[in-house]
């Protein structure tokens, strides 16, 4: 590069949008070291516990997206919205003008839609990148003005007017890189055994926990041992299920090694959690979120089932005895689960980041 890039990446308010946004910049550092970059987010989002743990340059807007809830706390929230909005406006401007950014990237949600527009109307290049088949708000809003967007699935392609580029999810460094062996050792489990991974996404899931709580004692009975990621919120809760061949936790920083271990995954289908099962070459059962903005989880997991990659079960159809029937079935039939985990393997896209990496400094040289 002939001179050090300013970078502004905008996205957030769940780990769906932000973990790209982190993959995207750690790349580009590693491609131009002295690029400043800063990260623009919601006060509101889990970008506002990560980013500062991460050390990460990053500014916080006080902005949040609608409450869909029929509550009085929704109504009020939804209520100063607008205060939110124009101070959010103001904020933008003013970063905007100290940062004086080359090129923007938007990485999707409510925290990205600000700065999305403050680039088009200052005519600073701008990279959006979808995670999900069927385009976010964000993104149909915008993508028409973008120089480049880079989407995670084909058949994305036809919610655009304008050409996209197919280059899979950006993910976490290293994510396909854990070791069973060093795995067991970390959550104490055994080796040799069939393992359910369950997780519900980065601040978990009610549905799902509950779901396993009334299966994890049969499963375990079966022979099998279960690594159980309940979200920060909710582990205390479910804790009293631990026993030898189950283990819970709230968190899981070192996902590599989670997945490493995990013959069978159960979990929700956010665009960025199948992007690492796939990358990994897992096999799954897929729980999409029924109240996901357009149903897009659905549309997601469809992608895999249709591969026969994994298994689709609504929420709406899904108790206990089914997930354990499932489950046994899967774990049970060698030859299948190995023929799923090889079709999951080869929807992966290893090389993603690279590539969006790759789009984003031909738009900055350009």
């Amino acid at each position: 590069m002939d001179k050090n890039l300013h970078i502004i990446i905008a996205g957030g308010g769940t780990g769906g949008h932000l973990f790209p946004a982190i993959a995207i910049g750690e790349a580009i550092i590693q491609h131009a070291p002295k690029s400043h970059i800063q990260y623009l987010g919601s006060q509101f989002g889990i970008e506002a516990n990560v980013l500062p743990v991460k050390s990460l340059p990053h500014s916080l807007l006080p902005i949040r997206g609608l409450n869909r809830s029929i509550t009085f706390k929704s109504f009020a929230q939804n209520l100063i919205l607008p205060f939110r909005l124009f101070a959010s406006i103001k904020r933008t401007r003013k970063l905007f003008d100290e940062l004086t950014p080359d090129i923007v990237i938007g990485t999707g949600g409510y925290a990205s839609a600000i700065p999305i527009r403050e680039a088009i109307k200052r005519k600073i290049p701008l990279v959006i990148q979808e995670q999900n088949l069927l385009p976010g708000l964000t993104t149909k809003m915008f993508s028409d003005k973008a120089s480049r967007v880079c989407v995670a699935f084909p058949e994305s392609a036809e919610y655009f007017k304008n050409e996209v580029f197919v280059t899979g999810n950006p993910v976490r460094i290293g994510i396909q890189n854990g070791d069973r062996k060093r795995a067991a050792q970390r959550f104490n489990l055994n080796e040799g055994k069939k393992t359910i991974f369950l997780f519900g996404g980065s601040q978990g899931s009610r549905a799902l926990n509950r779901l396993m709580e009334l299966s994890v004692d049969e499963l375990s009975e079966d022979g099998f041992q279960i690594l159980w990621q309940t979200g920060p919120q909710k582990s205390d809760r479910y804790k009293k299920n631990e026993k030898e061949s189950v283990r819970i936790k709230s968190f899981i920083y070192d996902m590599a090694d989670a997945y490493s271990i995990s013959d069978l995954i159960i979990s929700r289908s956010g665009a960025l959690t199948l992007s690492e099962i796939t990358l990994c070459g897992k096999a799954s059962i897929l729980i999409p979120f029924p109240h996901a903005a357009a149903d897009h989880q659905t549309i997601n997991a469809k992608a895999l089932s249709e591969a026969n990659a994994a298994v689709l079960i609504p929420e709406h159809n899904l108790t206990a005895g089914k997930l354990i029937e499932e489950a046994t079935a899967l774990l049970n039939d060698e030859d299948r689960l190995t023929k799923m985990a090889q079709n999951s393997k080869s929807l992966g896209k290893p090389d993603a980041t690279e590539v969006i990496v790759n789009h984003i400094l031909d738009v900055a040289r350009s």
